[in-house]
């Protein structure tokens, strides 16, 4: 860990300047509508519906602001890119801004687009557990770093787990009917049925940790300086999610213009499978996006807990709902 967060580090102070730059400049004036970049933290997918149904219904047009929407990747990193002022909009996890942000690159939440987190871990059938201790004395393939795993130990006695890293592939999970691997809920189960194999899932959620996900950030020099432009792409947000709610089909066909590599069967999946993660919870009566005090600073509290963070934060620092429109 001690390594990890020593590359944080330096990814940190490497940003931190770039970021300082990008946000001094005001709110930017002129003809035509105002050219913005939202980076995803993946490859289209249903999880970031609203933003191409706001794309596609003209939201963005209407708000005077021509979107740029770039997708992520294993080798794209939305924090990245804001922090440096390649982009003003980016897609991220709450725990991962959040570490970003005390390491010392100031970025400020502006809605959660999953209230709920689908991040599980995933058995074979028949070979699933509702107790995370129950996972003691398997093979789990997660992926070196990721918070929620530094958590689980921190709550389970997972000494006699042999730990091998998750390389976004199922092959060797597949060899192994006692295995364990990292999934979301909303894609990998769908994958591994369409090829006629069972599967069961643990939400990590169930432990207790459960950050926003696809969560909506800019840098707090941007917010700063550009509320004007943040007041519009939020107004575009809020009617976009609104559409994809009611009009999943339609809009599915633009992301998988945008992604071709996912299918349509997949795309309906992630949009049915994804729904109370979306438009639940406290979205229900609050509207897509909201977000609460008290569940990040829930957060902060576990990441302090298990070493991500060095020291605490304020949670009326790292998040917004001020733009939230509804």
């Amino acid at each position: 860990m001690e390594n990890r967060q020593k590359r944080y580090r330096l990814l940190a102070l490497s940003l931190l300047g770039a970021a300082v730059l990008s946000g001094c400049g005001g709110e930017e004036t002129g003809d035509g509508p105002k050219e913005v970049k939202l980076v995803l933290n993946w490859f289209p997918k249903a999880q970031m519906g609203g933003f191409f149904a706001a794309q596609s219904q003209a939201y963005y047009e209407d708000n005077d602001l021509d979107v740029d929407i770039e997708p992520g990747g294993p080798e794209v990193s939305a924090i990245q890119m804001v922090a440096a002022g390649q982009a003003e909009f980016g897609l991220a996890h709450a725990d991962q801004i959040l570490i970003a942000r005390n390491q010392g690159i100031e970025l400020v939440a502006l809605a959660a687009s999953l209230q709920e987190s689908p991040q599980a871990l995933m058995f074979h059938e028949g070979h699933g557990t509702d107790s995370f201790a129950d996972i003691n004395g398997r093979t789990a393939y997660i992926e070196p770093g990721i918070p929620y795993w530094d958590y689980l130990k921190s709550q389970y006695d997972l000494s006699d787990v042999t730990e091998l890293a998750y390389n976004g592939q199922h092959v060797n999970f597949l060899e192994n009917e006692e295995a364990v691997t990292q999934a979301f809920l909303t894609s990998e189960p769908f994958f591994l049925e369409r090829e006629g194999i069972g599967t069961e899932t643990l939400l990590i959620s169930e432990a207790g940790y459960n950050p926003y996900n696809v969560v909506l950030f800019v840098t707090k020099d941007y917010l700063d300086s550009n509320k004007e432009t943040v007041e519009r792409f939020m107004e575009a947000y809020t009617a976009g999610w609104d559409y994809y709610k009611d009009h999943d089909e339609e809009v599915n066909e633009v992301i998988h213009e945008a992604n071709e590599n996912i299918a349509l069967e997949e795309l309906a999946y992630e949009a049915e499978t994804q729904f109370e993660f979306v438009f639940g919870g406290d979205a229900k009566e609050n509207g897509v996006g909201f977000m609460t005090e008290e569940r990040w600073g829930d957060l902060i509290h576990q990441l302090v807990e298990i070493g991500q963070l060095q020291e605490t934060v304020d949670p009326n620092e790292v998040f917004t709902t001020e733009f939230l429109q509804h």
